[in-house]
């Protein structure tokens, strides 16, 4: 997923917390469904991130060429740009974009 195109704000805002308690009924719930989605989303990037990074390395480089490579230093500050996971889940959940669960509710019913 291209989190770049995600249309969220990079800081944090101010929200109303009713809005939090619609999908779950419960802002516990809701705080666990945005901490599991905002590792997920974590992990994504941070692989996409070794992946692109892993391309550059050599095992012969030293420690002159580390600094100097311009396409690290490119990527590192497309990733720093972005939005943090936290703030991608929050919108994925205000949006109803996020698919989750309960199965303790479940098994009650």
């Amino acid at each position: 997923m291209d989190y770049k195109k995600v249309k969220t704000d990079t800081t944090a805002v101010t929200r109303n917390k009713n809005d939090f308690y619609e999908q779950t009924g419960n802002i516990y719930e809701t705080v666990v469904v945005l901490a599991k989605r905002a590792n997920q989303i974590g992990l994504e990037i941070k692989e996409e991130l070794n992946k692109k990074i892993a391309e550059f390395a050599s095992p012969t480089d030293n420690l002159e060429e580390i600094f100097e490579n311009r396409e690290q230093i490119e990527i590192a500050k497309y990733y720093e740009h972005l939005p943090k996971p936290t703030l991608i889940a929050i919108h994925e959940f205000l949006n109803e974009q996020i698919y989750f669960r309960n199965p303790e509710k479940e098994e009650k019913k």
